[in-house]
């Protein structure tokens, strides 16, 4: 099984509701979670040659590859339990559209859904399911 990174912009309302979406149907564990702002989320922003206070949208990393934008919310969309698979094939439409459909939203995320003033945290029973420098992408990028 393939495991999976994703990253959000921790103070946004509307990522941080994601985040929540995701872990609740994340049953076969295959997603770690963690924010653009924390220390392990500049080191993969740096990584992947983006800047480190990159924040324009959520970033997928699956092995040595990164995705962001519909491409990453897609590609969550289908490890997800229940019908979210279903939309997977919208990947098929291009990026072309569905970018800036993404684009809007995210441009307007903070005045449709505000922002809170401190980074979101793992609950105690999310500790395991946010990234950490003990992840093993990690090691293999040391």
């Amino acid at each position: 099984m393939q495991h999976s990174i994703l990253l959000f912009d921790g103070y946004c309302n509307l990522c941080n509701a994601a985040v929540d979406f995701v872990l609740k149907r994340d049953v076969q564990n295959q997603i770690t979670v963690g924010s653009l702002q924390s220390t392990e989320g500049k080191v993969l922003l740096r990584h992947f040659g983006l800047p480190e206070d990159y924040l324009a949208s959520l970033m997928l990393i699956e092995q040595e590859q990164y995705y962001v934008g519909s491409t990453a919310a897609l590609k969550v969309a289908k490890k997800l339990d229940g019908l979210w698979f279903l939309l997977y094939p919208l990947i098929l439409v291009p990026r072309f559209i569905r970018e800036p459909i993404y684009g809007w939203i995210s441009k307007n995320r903070y005045r449709w859904f505000g922002k809170t003033s401190t980074c979101r945290i793992a609950k105690e029973e999310e500790v395991g399911k946010f990234l950490t420098k003990a992840h093993p992408f990690f090691r293999s990028i040391e």
